[in-house]
């Protein structure tokens, strides 16, 4: 994969990209690809939406309602028995 660099930070950006990686529990090269990520997506997706059309979602994205009306579908009656979310958790964690 390659590598990009960035030479003569700030002071003063440096310990606000600290703070900031932080704050979201992420290393500063986690939260240097997170801000690029978002920077690219929505300089593309204002791109996108100065065409005509619909504005397009991200691959993998669905609404809630999208998926509730799937559940409702593939299951018409609701489930009365089976395994406790707990016991699941248990048997997961004990499993390793």
């Amino acid at each position: 994969m390659p590598t990009l660099s960035i030479k003569n930070v700030p002071e003063n950006l440096l310990t606000k990209l600290r703070e900031r990686a932080a704050l979201h529990h992420r290393s500063m090269q986690g939260e240097l690809m997170a801000l690029l990520s978002a920077a690219v997506e929505s300089a593309s997706a204002a791109e996108a939406a100065s065409h005509e059309g619909p504005e397009p979602r991200r691959s993998g994205t669905r609404h809630i309602e999208e998926i509730a009306a799937e559940h409702r579908a593939r299951w018409k009656k609701p489930f009365d028995r089976g395994p406790r979310a707990a016991e699941l958790i248990r048997a997961d964690r004990d499993a390793r």
